[in-house]
């Protein structure tokens, strides 16, 4: 793994699951001391992030990682470590980085404690396989 790299959470609109993980990723790698970033990005971007979110993550004492949902680049895949998508990706997001899916989170807009909880589920391998592979 390179000395920094960057992990690409990706879900459809760019303003939900991605912002919620792509924080608590942020947050965890950096008490692991890990060299390690994540971006938030979506594949069709809503104009704004969602507020259960904004709200979730600011009582959880953190902040979104992005001010708006962006959308998913060429240029993100070519630079990631890892993608890790919640919804499917268009083919051409295949093949530059190794692509991961983590299906089956609840939406945050019905249940923020319960999509943050599995989120960070994932987090914790993501981050113990990070670790080994250094």
């Amino acid at each position: 793994m390179p000395k920094h790299s960057t992990i690409v959470f990706v879900c459809e609109h760019g303003a939900a699951k991605s912002i919620l993980a792509a924080a608590y990723f942020n947050e965890m790698a950096g008490s692991a001391r890990l060299d390690i970033e994540a971006v938030a990005r979506g594949t069709n971007p809503d104009s704004a992030l969602s507020e259960q979110v904004i709200k979730g993550l600011a009582k959880d004492g953190l902040q979104p990682t992005e001010s708006a949902p962006r959308k998913l680049a060429f240029e993100d895949a070519q630079s990631a470590h890892r993608i890790i998508g919640f919804c499917e990706l268009p083919p051409e997001y295949q093949e530059p980085a190794l692509v991961e899916q983590w299906n089956g989170i609840p939406a945050v807009s019905e249940n923020y404690d319960e999509a943050r909880d599995a989120i960070i589920e994932h987090l914790n391998d993501l981050l113990q396989n990070l670790r080994s592979s250094q």
